[in-house]
């Protein structure tokens, strides 16, 4: 994935990295004024997750925004996890955990952070139509 990253436009513009995130990233205190975590939570233990959003608080200044995304736990339930295929087209399926959102949302709360908004979002007509993968999932 990091592979496909970095031939896309605009990627020379990007500092790529890889780093565990169960350990402190390697950036100063209060340093961002905003921090995004894309398709990380499930990928993280239920017990990690207060001190992995105590990671992110620890990398926002204090009026910055945190924002997280991450697949909905009912996903879980159906028998779906984060997948994708590598150069010869086998699927590789990272490590997931199934977790709640009142796990996602306790662990923020825990780690100190305030909760603007919570949005669960479904795949309408628009988006399948803009996006092959996601058709499967509309409704």
């Amino acid at each position: 994935m990091l592979a496909k990253a970095r031939v896309k436009q605009g990627a020379e513009r990007v500092r790529w990295m890889t780093h565990d995130v169960g350990l402190p990233l390697p950036f100063p205190n209060r340093s961002y004024a905003r921090v995004l975590s894309a398709l990380v939570l499930e990928h993280i233990p239920p017990a990690r997750l207060t001190p992995f959003f105590s990671e992110l608080g620890r990398l926002t200044l204090p009026d910055g925004r945190i924002v997280v995304t991450a697949m909905h736990p009912a996903m879980f339930v159906k028998g779906t996890s984060a997948n994708f295929r590598d150069e010869a087209g086998a699927e590789i399926r990272p490590q997931s955990y199934p977790a709640t959102l009142s796990d996602y949302t306790t662990a923020a709360v825990n780690a100190g952070l305030g909760i603007d908004r919570l949005a669960e979002l479904v795949v309408d007509d628009a988006v399948a139509a803009r996006n092959e993968r996601a058709a499967r999932w509309a409704g």
